[in-house]
């Protein structure tokens, strides 16, 4: 099992940074690919960003693409989302989710992912 908590999430204006964290804890993470996914009210779950734990490759939706960055510390089991410029249409209910030596290009398809965190709020006001 893998434990996912993820934080950060909060009020900003358009235009304003935020900076999520999604701690990893349980069985090592060292082989999975980690996500970020977001829900807006109305709408489906949606792929983000992706990071391979071990080297680090990175992969993002063309709407977040250049604004936000994704990484991770090996130290701390953690994984970051560094959202700049944001939107109001980036407002959603964050996630963070794991999978086993899963490829980054399929991450559009959330069913794949095992683990997930129960979700941080981030809302952007205009």
């Amino acid at each position: 099992q893998v434990q996912l908590v993820e934080s950060g999430g909060g009020l900003v204006q358009a235009g304003g940074s935020l900076r999520l964290s999604c701690a990893a804890s349980g069985r090592t993470v060292s082989s999975y690919t980690m996500g970020w996914f977001r829900q807006a009210p109305g709408k489906e779950r949606s792929f983000v960003a992706g990071i391979t734990w071990s080297a680090g490759s990175t992969y993002y939706a063309d709407s977040v693409k250049g604004r936000f960055t994704i990484s991770r510390d090996n130290a701390k089991n953690t994984v970051y989302l560094q959202m700049n410029s944001l939107k109001p249409e980036d407002t959603a209910v964050y996630y963070c989710a794991a999978a086993p030596g899963r490829g980054l290009a399929t991450m559009h398809d959330v069913r794949g992912m095992r683990y997930w965190g129960k979700g941080t709020l981030v809302t952007v006001s205009s």
